[in-house]
């Protein structure tokens, strides 16, 4: 995450006429258990199993965290966030060992937004809200596994923007095959909000989440900060598109080790790199690299290709990258990095640019020492050309996603 981003402050004016669901027993002093009435407001803490029905919009009032039960949200169902910075900023937060069941369809999918969004039950667009320009109006969704990751120090860690005193953020641990649930045909929509000084909240975060979890068929439209971020874990994601990030699309830290398959990102005026690429923070101990293949990544009049930082490992393999300003470049940062490269333990192979420079100009060593011998090694398996991958299936988000009702999937 680029701590350093600009946070775009936006003045909007929503109100919904809604009544709560759930509502935290503030007068007796144990806001675990939450109060159910008729409602469509979801607000506290979620402990038993709960289903949100399509029938009707749901709003998130503030963070909302599913502890030791599991939530079910029926294809088509719209969920609606109320605005907020800090610690009061909507997010749906899925704790360790709580896990969420989101099976849209590709008729039906399941839409986060914000209530300043005027989208209707039974539509999957509004009209009123530019995924290009609005961003930030609320959190985001967290999903937090147990997992292996690698934080600084031991094998587990806070997840961002959850304060410390608040246990239901933890994530991580021994279980590589851990399963918080399932997500299928889910977009979400103008997220963001800042917790902190120049910290802000991911569309999709990913902590410690296990190859146990499915995750399919995810958009992330207009969010402030990164689209999709993994920290650790081994979940895999298929089907896979952000546009208009206010930092990166693609975010990979603490040795994640899943597969990124069939992928897309649509660059607004505030993304910075397409791909983010962290090493782990602390010891190497989930035993795996990620891997990224299979996409197509269309670029602005700024941003770079891909940024690889603090040892980097993985591969990123069979990738298209066209509409970059000519400037944009691949770079490896730092020592560590650069000589995983030379050893192997990051690869980049059959990619393909679409630029008017060499294939040599497009990679840049960053590092002190100059380990990796990158552009003499970049251009015998990557190349400039304009054939998109073989793998590549772009019908996979022709129907269901916001970026298809915008007609911005015609260069793909």
């Amino acid at each position: 995450m680029n701590m350093q981003k600009r946070f775009l402050t936006l003045s909007v004016i929503a109100m919904a006429a809604v009544t709560t669901l759930f509502q935290s027993c503030g007068d007796d002093g144990d806001d675990d258990k939450p109060v159910p009435t008729s409602s469509t407001t979801l607000s506290g803490k979620i402990t038993a199993n709960t289903t949100l029905t399509a029938d009707k919009i749901w709003t998130l009032k503030g963070r909302v965290i599913v502890s030791g039960a599991t939530l079910t949200i029926e294809p088509g169902t719209i969920i609606k966030a109320e605005g907020g910075v800090g610690e009061n900023a909507s997010a749906l937060i899925i704790a360790r060992g709580a896990k969420i069941m989101a099976e849209g369809t590709s008729t039906k999918p399941i839409i986060f937004t914000s209530v300043a969004d005027d989208i209707k039950i039974g539509t999957t667009a509004g009209s009123n809200l530019s995924p290009s320009t609005i961003r930030g109006l609320w959190g985001g969704l967290i999903i937090l596994g147990s997992a292996p990751i690698s934080p600084k120090t031991g094998t587990t860690a806070q997840i961002e923007g959850i304060p410390a005193d608040v246990i239901e953020g933890n994530y991580g641990g021994a279980n590589a095959t851990d399963n918080s649930g399932v997500l299928k045909f889910i977009s979400i929509r103008h997220g963001g909000a800042l917790i902190g000084s120049g910290n802000e909240i991911n569309g999709l975060t990913l902590g410690g989440v296990g190859s146990g979890t499915v995750i399919e068929n995810i958009e992330v439209a207009g969010n402030t900060d990164d689209g999709i971020e993994f920290f650790g874990g081994s979940v895999n994601v298929k089907n896979a598109i952000v546009l208009y990030s206010g930092d990166d699309s693609y975010d990979v830290d603490q040795s994640y080790s899943g597969t990124v398959d069939n992928v897309i990102s649509i660059a607004g005026a505030d993304t910075d790199h397409t791909l983010e690429i962290d090493g782990p923070e602390g010891s190497e101990n989930n035993g795996g690299l990620f891997t990224l293949t299979n996409g197509v990544f269309m670029g602005a009049a700024i941003g770079e290709f891909a940024d690889f930082r603090d040892g980097s490992q993985g591969t990123v393999s069979n990738c298209y990258f066209f509409n970059y300003d000519v400037t944009a470049d691949i770079e490896l940062d730092d020592d560590k990095t650069s000589q995983n490269f030379k050893d192997g333990k990051l690869k980049l192979t059959n990619n393909t640019f679409n630029a008017t420079v060499t294939i040599d100009k497009i990679a840049s060593d960053k590092s002190v020492s100059k380990v990796s011998g990158l552009a003499t090694e970049f251009i015998k398996t990557n190349t400039i050309g304009t054939t998109k991958p073989a793998g590549f299936n772009k019908t996979a988000f022709a129907t269901w996603t916001l970026a298809a009702h915008l007609d911005l999937l015609k260069d793909f």
